[in-house]
């Protein structure tokens, strides 16, 4: 079982190096600026202040994934639905690892330097562009724009696929396909806006997943070291 897991594992981390390739492929493109400048023109970008956008897609979804966290700190004690197959620790595990995303990605956007398009001098804006990865220099903007961190309000439930793969699978197979269809519909809705590139909203999807991921092979490695030092106690 540990042989499998670690082959599983190993698995994972070769996907999540080869989606963080593609990622900075896609950063070195170029394309970034190419779809904002879809979105928006010198008169800045014209869903920016339209309130059903804002609200439906903004404000509305960002109240969800806050009660989503609540629901299941609250499943840890009394769990629903496929959250009875989990047990104790692993509904836990599923509510930190949701929560530590969110931090993740928290606390990289208000640590960064890199201004949201609106804020570009193109746009209507005083800021210049600047690559997300050269932290040392700023582009003249208020900068804390990267990652996407309203699109996180979805990712961070990736999460769910690591909790329930083993003992649900098709039931994981089905968050994981609702968290990143919602978190790619959330990042596009703000791209749109003006307020991040898709290069935000794709590092804001790797950043969860890894974040779940690292969590679980934790957790995972703990288990197994728990099971050795029972069965030697026994022997």
């Amino acid at each position: 079982m540990a042989a499998s897991r670690c082959a599983s594992h190993r698995l994972l981390f070769g996907l999540t190096a080869l989606a963080f390739a593609l990622i900075a492929v896609w950063d070195a493109s170029g394309l970034d600026l190419a779809l904002a400048r879809l979105a928006g023109g010198t008169g800045g970008f014209s869903g920016r202040d339209n309130r059903a956008v804002i609200l439906s897609l903004h404000e509305v979804p960002r109240f969800m994934s806050m009660i989503g966290v609540v629901t299941l700190l609250v499943a840890v004690r009394w769990p629903f639905g496929v959250l009875h197959r989990l047990d104790l620790r692993e509904r836990f595990r599923l509510a930190m690892s949701v929560l530590a995303a969110l931090v993740a990605v928290s606390l990289l956007k208000n640590t960064s330097r890199t201004s949201c398009p609106w804020d570009l001098a193109e746009f209507g804006g005083v800021a210049h562009y600047v690559s997300h990865w050269d932290w040392r220099l700023g582009d003249g903007g208020p900068g804390r724009c990267f990652p996407a961190g309203h699109a996180s309000a979805a990712f961070a439930y990736l999460a769910g696929w690591f909790a329930l793969r083993r003992l649900a699978p098709r039931a994981a197979r089905v968050w994981l396909v609702t968290a990143a269809v919602c978190g790619l519909v959330l990042g596009l809705a703000q791209q749109w806006r003006g307020a991040h590139y898709m290069s935000h909203t794709l590092w804001t999807a790797w950043v969860c997943w890894s974040v779940a991921l690292a969590i679980d092979v934790a957790a995972r490695r703990i288990h197994d070291a728990r099971n050795a030092r029972v069965l030697k106690r026994k022997q």
